[in-house]
């Protein structure tokens, strides 16, 4: 399984463009993946999402960064050498179709499952199961990330938000829900409540 999480120009993987992704090997944790990108040409930025990633539209458009084709080659290279790449994290179909579309956008095919892992669902499974309520915002879950960090003895996600930072929490929060063990060695020190 492989805890990813991308960090985008805006919301819609038609019209924005990846701007970094970080990525954990869940059976080799050591085995890590973090680069940053320029956007496409022509691709549009929403405000709100650089507030998140902490980029500014500089940073995302240095002709000096590789090309969003380049660092999906590179992904797609390393999710390759897994045994097992089934795609995890929060909301993780926003990742995996994000990067589909630039891997369509770049010409390549990107051979990766349509099923995916979400944290959401193991943490609303986790708490169901041990009789706990799962908080709800709007009359729905309230199971953000934060919320699922909370709920394994983790402090929130620091922000702005970093893609490498975001993937090992969910790799962490992975293990803890789905194994009942920690799992790196950034969290060791957060007991499992």
């Amino acid at each position: 399984m492989i805890a990813i999480d991308i960090e985008a120009s805006g919301t819609d993987n038609r019209a924005h463009s990846i701007v970094s992704v970080g990525a954990i090997d869940l059976r080799d944790p050591t085995r890590q993946f973090y680069d940053e990108c320029r956007i496409w040409d022509g691709a549009h930025i929403m405000e709100s999402a650089l507030a998140v990633n902490g980029f500014s539209e500089a940073e995302i458009m240095d002709p000096q960064k590789k090309s969003e084709a380049e660092l999906v080659e590179a992904l797609l290279a390393w999710i390759y050498e897994a045994d097992e790449r089934t795609l995890a994290g929060q909301n993780v179909s926003f990742d995996r179709d994000f990067i589909e579309a630039a891997a369509r956008r770049a010409g390549m095919e990107a051979d990766i499952a349509y099923r995916t892992v979400d944290t959401h669902t193991l943490c609303y499974m986790h708490m169901t199961v041990h009789g706990r309520s799962v908080p709800l915002t709007k009359h729905h879950s309230g199971l953000d990330l934060d919320a699922i960090l909370r709920y394994c003895g983790i402090p929130e996600e620091p922000t702005p938000h970093n893609a490498l930072t975001g993937a090992l929490c969910h790799a962490e929060t992975i293990s803890r829900l789905l194994y009942g063990k920690k799992l790196l060695p950034e969290f060791e020190r957060y007991d499992m409540p």
